[in-house]
């Protein structure tokens, strides 16, 4: 059989393999080829048991996402596994890598499953806005236990094969690491010992406890926080719970349906290609990657032992520069701390652990302990003269060939990289906080930045794990230049009648899992007061500046690490609002004259929105970012913006950039300095344009 998918019969044993690199993904072919070969050999009476596996590194690791928004061809996944399900002959799923979405989706349809003890299984389909569409949510409540099953489908996690085998996913966990021979092997016992089919589909659901399912359908609906396809995903385990099979697949199919039509589909497959598309930059077709093995970090505070962690994590070994032994010292506790918690985790084993902290991590005092380093990231204090006065030192001492990153939020890459006498090895590597944690990461290009230096820049962000996106140098780059703008138009709405509180309930109701002010808190308010002093002997005398933060900051309050902040942090981790705040903001309205009014939480949003969508155009149109997608991404992985909107730019595209021109021509109104529209978002509203339109 010619394709991807083809059979070899052997003692009597159909041995059918998918082979469709680089994942196995269920295409069109694989689907037309699996079922051909699995009604064949069920016909063959010289075959008594079938074995489907999958060739490479994995089993099917979900659908083909070439097709995705292409018309659906037959058969269809589900039709594929109704008729897998249906043969006379025992039919085992034999299970390596991943068996993702539509992967384990198939496998739920065969009658057996072994899998290797490295194998990993999940239904992520929620994180595109939909449900598992092939029967998932049907059988899965049958094999094992409901409230997993709802937990799995609706946050879209993975489990592995030892939790797989005790909640009954799968019969065995095969020895050794060959999964043809492991899943042939199987087949024959199973012949052997006379076993039949067991359709999944024939079994009844696992018993669920007298008001269970609708304390899980609350917890879901908890979580869920704006998204609606979890809670879709608990009104067809219901129907699995209460109806036969077929009805069953039949209200699975038609909440499917409903789930491609909704806008937050939309959404999530933007982000989703957004995510792939935005590592496509200039730079990477011609620059070649340095090799990256050894890394310094200069500074060991909160980013710097951040980097060093994520560093470490991926196997590098690194080198962390503080200004004394006591600096030093805590910086060692702090990274062993993070690699300690990786390995409650899970994420890091203890053999590992000890690996790094015996030989792969070392701290020191003095900067020639860099000298045979591939790359320093620079991470101490956002100052411009203490950063050049770091790269002066790095220069001197650094091998020829070594790259020198500043992880700065804001401050110009190309004055930093004047410091040296190699400006085309200087970039900007701008992680966000904690950098163990956050995936984004800034690339931040320079004038003279080279091409080989910035493909390094990418290289390593996918060795870290992390999303790379390029931005031009400006002041606070693409992220913390919109997050600076935005922030003046929130403060904006505060001065004119609105709350801090009022402020965040409106925006984690839009979708947001922390609002501006609680964010303030979390990061630090003396954060963003260092930006605001550096920034004040250039600001223009007609913006309208909103002093409230300065006076709480002036007070000694910080936010969450001194106690409190715009709110009163209990040493519990509660919140309350603080009355005083409310107090120095009126004080302020007052001595500008302002009368407050009611702001609604609809036009708190528009506010937002307007302004951020409006510095991103410009962001765009200045080509600080390649893309609006690169925005996006930005936003979405580094901002807390709500997936199942698509980002700022989508956000756009799909309200109308008429009505984001037309929110800003009235706030102008209030404000003619700070409201004025980006020349791209006119151009494009004008035109009838989108912002999708020029991702290429």
């Amino acid at each position: 059989m010619s394709g991807p998918v083809s059979t070899k019969i052997e003692d009597r044993i159909a041995v059918i393999e998918i082979n469709n690199p680089p994942v196995n993904a269920a295409s069109h072919a694989v689907r037309e080829g699996l079922i051909s070969a699995v009604l064949d050999a069920d016909a063959n009476a010289d075959v008594d048991a079938i074995v489907i596996y999958g060739a490479g590194n994995t089993f099917i690791a979900g659908a083909d996402i070439k097709e995705f928004g292409q018309p659906p061809k037959a058969p269809h996944l589900p039709q594929l596994i109704d008729e897998m399900e249906a043969v006379s002959k025992p039919t085992v799923a034999a299970l390596h890598g991943t068996a993702l979405g539509g992967g384990l989706e198939t496998a739920l349809g065969s009658h057996y499953r072994i899998a290797l003890a490295t194998a990993r299984f999940g239904l992520p389909e929620v994180h595109l806005g939909l449900l598992p569409g092939a029967g998932g949510t049907q059988r899965l409540p049958r094999v094992i236990p409901v409230a997993k099953a709802a937990q799995m489908m609706t946050s879209g996690t993975m489990i592995g094969a030892q939790e797989a085998l005790q909640l009954g996913l799968i019969d065995e966990i095969a020895e050794g690491d060959d999964i043809r021979s492991a899943g042939f092997a199987y087949a024959q016992k199973l012949v052997a010992d006379g076993a039949g089919v067991r359709p999944t589909s024939a079994r009844a659901p696992m018993p669920v406890a007298e008001g269970e399912l609708d304390a899980v359908r609350a917890k879901v609906a908890k979580a869920a926080r704006g998204l609606i396809a979890p809670l879709k995903i608990m009104d067809a385990i219901e129907a699995a719970l209460t109806l036969p099979f077929d009805e069953g697949q039949q209200k699975e199919r038609a909440l499917f349906m409903e789930l491609m039509a909704d806008e937050q589909r939309s959404a999530m497959i933007h982000a989703f290609f957004a995510d792939r598309q935005v590592g496509k930059v200039p730079e990477l077709k011609t620059g070649t990657p340095r090799d990256i093995r050894k890394i310094g970090v200069v500074g060991g505070g909160t980013m710097g032992a951040g980097i060093a962690t994520s560093a470490l994590l991926a196997g590098l070994d690194v080198t962390l520069a503080e200004r004394d032994d006591e600096a030093a010292a805590k910086a060692l506790e702090t990274v062993s701390g993070h690699l300690s918690g990786a390995v409650k985790r899970g994420k890091l084993k203890q053999e590992k652990h000890d690996a790094i902290i015996g030989g792969k991590f070392r701290t020191t005092t003095d900067y020639a302990d860099f000298a045979d380093v591939d790359l320093v990231i620079e991470a101490v204090f956002e100052s411009m003269e203490v950063k050049k006065d770091v790269f002066g030192k790095l220069d001197m001492i650094c091998k020829p060939g070594a790259i020198l990153a500043s992880n700065t939020s804001y401050l110009n890459i190309d004055e930093i990289a004047a410091m040296t006498q190699r400006p085309e090895d200087v970039i900007g590597l701008h992680f966000f906080s904690p950098a163990h944690v956050m995936r984004l990461l800034e690339v931040v290009v320079g004038k003279k930045t080279s091409d080989d230096v910035v493909a390094s820049g990418f290289a390593l962000a996918k060795k870290m794990r992390k999303i790379a996106v390029r931005s031009g140098v400006c002041d606070g780059f693409i992220g913390n230049r919109i997050l600076n703008t935005y922030a003046t138009a929130i403060n904006g709405a505060v001065l004119a009648g609105a709350s801090p509180y009022d402020v965040d309930r409106a925006m984690e109701e839009f979708g947001l899992a922390m609002g501006l002010f609680r964010v303030a808190d979390l990061a630090g308010l003396d954060i963003g007061w260092a930006n605001r002093k550096r920034m004040a002997p250039d600001r223009d005398p007609r913006e309208q500046y909103a002093e409230f933060a300065d006076k709480i900051c002036e007070l000694g309050r910080y936010g969450r690490k001194t106690g409190r902040g715009f709110y009163i942090h209990g040493a519990d981790g509660s919140e309350t609002p603080d009355p005083e705040v409310l107090d120095i903001i009126a004080a302020e309205r007052a001595a500008k004259g302002i009368t407050p009014r009611e702001i609604s939480d609809t036009e708190i949003i528009d506010r937002y929105m307007a302004a951020m969508v409006n510095e991103s155009a410009k962001v765009v149109g200045e080509g600080i970012a390649l893309r609006p997608l690169d925005v996006d991404i930005t936003l979405l992985n580094g901002y807390g913006f709500p997936r199942w909107r698509g980002g700022p730019l989508h956000y756009a595209d799909t309200v109308g950039l008429d009505k984001i021109l037309n929110d800003i021509k009235i706030f102008q109104k209030e404000d003619d300095f700070f409201w004025q529209p980006a020349p791209l978002l006119e151009k494009l509203a004008a035109e009838g344009g989108k912002f999708a339109d020029l991702n290429g």
